[in-house]
């Protein structure tokens, strides 16, 4: 796609290590919202511009075609760019319409690693965004204990995270969940930064717990 002068400067303005994603939400907050820019500044494949094409999107021109077509150029990304985008992409566009929440709910069971990852990272955000958690938590829980430690990496971290969620939000969960950590192991052995929370269930869930009981 040739680009537009004014798709050309913004792609001047953040091609630089040193764009923030604060400086991307400026210049989308400027421009408010433009389909079809961002449509032009996502065919350039670079990943800066694709996270501004995101904040820039009309979720009312998010067709699923288009949905799958973002998805499968997103998987092309290395593995830091794609989470990062696939994660961008459901918060700031897919959680925000009904019929978008639809679609990600349909994706339990996808061939797309991203988009069932994206399926349970949504339910996950359902229950830390502070509502009330939705009455589907035994229900996931099952699965996640049948599942988890068959699926790929960053489908298993979203089931995990959700995991997390569920323990830490409803404490008649919380026994089953940290168990679920227990009997897989699942990043019990983790190196984590300072001040970062661990990913490893009881460790994850009793350290959030104590910080809402403060």
């Amino acid at each position: 796609m040739e680009l537009s002068s004014t798709a050309e400067n913004i792609i001047t303005q953040i091609s630089n290590k040193k764009t923030k994603l604060g400086d991307l939400r400026k210049i989308a907050n400027d421009i408010k919202k433009d389909h079809e820019l961002a449509m032009e500044l996502w065919s350039t494949t670079h990943y800066l511009a694709r996270q501004l094409a995101i904040l820039l999107m009309d979720k009312k021109l998010l067709s699923k075609e288009i949905i799958d077509r973002l998805v499968s150029d997103i998987e092309q990304h290395r593995e830091d760019e794609k989470l990062q985008l696939i994660d961008w992409l459901m918060a700031n566009q897919l959680a925000k319409d009904k019929r978008t929440i639809a679609l990600m709910e349909s994706w339990e069971n996808s061939t797309s690693p991203l988009q069932r990852r994206t399926f349970w990272y949504h339910q996950a955000r359902l229950r830390w965004v502070g509502q009330t958690p939705p009455p589907n938590s035994e229900e996931l829980l099952s699965k996640i204990e049948t599942r988890i430690e068959n699926e790929v990496s960053e489908v298993q971290w979203a089931m995990n995270f959700t995991a997390a969620q569920i323990g830490i939000f409803q404490e008649n969960f919380r026994k089953r969940c940290i168990n679920i950590g227990e009997q897989t192991g699942l990043y019990k052995d983790e190196m984590v930064a300072k001040n970062c929370t661990p990913n490893y269930l009881p460790k994850f869930i009793a350290i959030q717990v104590a910080k809402l009981n403060k």
